[in-house]
């Protein structure tokens, strides 16, 4: 049965099984190797693009893909500014409307959950791009993707997940996936200001994957394949002080990277703003532009 079938909408982690999992990272990488066989699938088909939170990213890489498969796109970079949002309608109203254009809706937004409720009206399957501090299950299957063409596995993987975890989307939708796999390590590296939510340690305890918290960056260094970097996200603080209490807080240079194993890579969701130095990216371990051109 195609993946399709099984899966209309895609708003959370957790909708992915360990089985959907390898048959979606075998499908990447047949299209990967062949892209002109995907070529054209999608004739005729309409993508629509509602986003209420700005990224150049994401849409872009959603765009290509569906254009790349022979559809077409619509959409708003700024959907909170410049659609009926402004005049009050709700985004189930949106939803319901758009479904009358497009035979598929990419829907990023500010506010957690709110994929889950676009998915509850529309007929059209919804893809949440990132929901508020919730979560970018697509980002999170990149990532997974990514692990695996760069170590060539991911059972087994030891990952240190850095900087600001409380409201970062992309490590908890990475977290959700990576307990469907066998073996794996997780290091939440974070001040406890912006340390892993407590929903998500529970479900690594349920799930038997084990998992510490430091705010000791180069502790861990030496033990991990994968250090998953994040910015400490300005945007989602309240007031300054708190922001700067923690901003800056760690960075990647390339002394870290002598601390760090030779095999073991450096990934990053993007955009990066002080948390990596520019000196890394020549680094072969730097795998952040590889991660994002894999999109």
């Amino acid at each position: 049965m195609a993946v399709g079938q099984r899966l209309k909408h895609v708003v959370e982690s957790q909708q992915f099984s360990r089985l959907l999992l390898d048959e979606i990272m075998t499908r990447a990488s047949e299209m990967e190797r062949e892209p002109h066989r995907a070529a054209g699938r999608l004739q005729g088909r309409v993508m629509a693009a509602l986003f209420y939170e700005p990224s150049t990213r994401t849409r872009l890489s959603f765009e290509a893909a569906m254009l790349r498969l022979g559809g077409s796109t619509m959409g708003t970079d700024n959907a909170r500014e410049f659609s009926s949002a402004a005049k009050g309608e709700t985004l189930e109203d949106t939803i319901r409307i758009v479904n009358g254009y497009a035979d598929v809706i990419v829907l990023r937004h500010d506010e957690e959950g709110a994929a889950k409720r676009a998915a509850a009206v529309s007929e059209a399957p919804v893809i949440n791009a990132g929901d508020g501090r919730g979560q970018h299950p697509t980002q999170a299957l990149l990532d997974i993707y990514t692990i695996r063409a760069e170590l060539g596995r991911v059972d087994g993987v030891e990952i240190a997940m850095v900087g600001d975890l409380a409201n970062g989307r992309t490590v908890r939708s990475l977290t959700y996936l990576l307990s469907k796999y066998r073996d794996v390590r997780i290091w939440f590296v974070a001040p406890p200001q912006v340390a892993m939510r407590q929903d998500i340690k529970d479900h690594l305890d349920e799930h038997r994957i084990e998992w510490s918290e430091t705010e000791d960056l180069d502790s861990v260094l030496g033990k991990v394949d994968v250090v998953y970097q994040t910015r400490i996200q300005k945007e989602r603080f309240a007031d300054k002080p708190a922001y700067q209490a923690v901003k800056g807080i760690y960075r990647i240079t390339a002394e870290t990277l002598e601390k760090l194993g030779p095999q073991a890579i450096v990934m990053h969701p993007l955009p990066r703003v002080d948390e990596i130095a520019p000196e890394v990216d020549a680094d072969p371990r730097a795998a952040y532009f590889r991660q994002a051109r894999l999109s």
